[in-house]
């Protein structure tokens, strides 16, 4: 196998990487002696360019920053797989940033992406507050760099090109049918942090039940099974026969719940009808089978890594907060 790099060209033909690389990229800009060197050697050592020296003619590293909040999550693979392939049309690599780290703040990460020269950002996180909205628009506007939010979400403002679904309406949606299947104690299962994505998911439940005139309930907990499985036992103590419908704004909560209720003898469809909120690997492992809001999640993925080659060649896109349909998959923990 021929392993011949752009530095042994480089070496060999005695000139810069850069010279190397506008040989390959813009020869017209290459005096006539110093290509016809270079491409003697191209051809002498049998090498093969990549995107490296596509970067280095035009001054960009052909890689893009991709923040995320936890790798552990299936959403987040899935649509890291989206962005992939998308990516892998333009030649272009990933950098993968997790937020998870503790001892790093985001302000501290975000320095550390824009040193390392990347072309665009690709922002996953789960929260964007008035600050980090802030921050995202100093590193475009000032830095110069591309940022596309990715099922995430800053409703205040459309400067930043984002891709996402209407999770007003989704929750909107599933309020309703559970409504309409004539299931009054509706309950929803948030996160204990406060995500603006989530806000969202509980703005359209909100709405549902007040035109319902029914009390909305809404529970906070935590993704960690090992901490909501003793909220769901303690609510089961209290409440747990009452709960004839829930949302869960995770797949995840949706189906530590259903443990739970199964294990006190509740059954599901028929005692509580169950929805999660993602369509991630969880609702088809889960028995019976998890009904949720099916989140093009890996469109959203690869639509998103368009919208950021675009920026980064200059052609804007117009519309800045682009929406993708979502659809409401059935399954065994409701009733159709």
């Amino acid at each position: 196998m021929n392993k011949a790099t752009i530095y042994n060209v480089a070496y060999a033909a005695n000139v810069s990487l850069a010279t190397v690389s506008r040989t390959l990229n813009n020869p017209e800009k290459v005096k006539p002696e110093t290509r016809e060197r270079v491409m003697r050697v191209i051809k002498e050592l049998g090498y093969k360019p990549n995107a490296f020296a596509r970067g280095l003619a035009s001054k960009r590293s052909t890689n893009v920053a991709v923040i995320v909040p936890d790798m552990s999550r299936s959403s987040v693979a899935e649509m890291l797989n989206g962005i992939a392939v998308e990516a892998r049309k333009y030649d272009y690599s990933l950098l993968i940033y997790v937020l998870k780290d503790e001892t790093k703040d985001e302000a501290e990460m975000l320095k550390e992406v824009v040193a390392s020269q990347v072309d665009g950002i690709l922002y996953l996180n789960d929260e964007i507050n008035e600050e980090q909205y802030r921050t995202l628009n100093v590193i475009q506007d000032e830095y110069k760099v591309p940022i596309v939010l990715a099922n995430t979400l800053y409703p205040f403002d459309n400067k930043l090109v984002t891709v996402c679904i209407d999770y007003f309406k989704a929750s909107h949606d599933l309020t309703k049918r559970l409504l309409d299947r004539g299931r009054k104690n509706i309950y929803m299962l948030t996160t204990a942090r406060k995500y603006m994505v989530n806000d969202l998911k509980e703005q359209g439940y909100l709405k549902a039940m007040k035109e319902a005139d029914i009390e909305p309930n809404i529970i906070r907990t935590s993704g960690d099974i090992s901490i909501n499985t003793v909220h769901f036992n303690e609510l089961f103590k209290n409440v747990g026969m009452e709960i004839d419908g829930v949302i869960a704004v995770r797949d995840s909560i949706a189906v530590s719940f259903i443990n739970s209720m199964i294990d006190k003898g509740r059954r599901v469809p028929e005692d509580i009808e169950v929805y999660g909120f993602q369509n991630t690997k969880y609702a088809s492992l889960s028995r019976p089978k998890l009904s949720c809001v099916d989140i093009p999640i890996t469109d959203i993925g690869a639509k998103a890594m368009g919208f950021l080659k675009r920026e980064i060649d200059g052609n804007p896109v117009d519309v800045k907060f682009n929406v993708l349909d979502h659809d409401i998959v059935e399954r065994g923990t409701t009733q159709r």
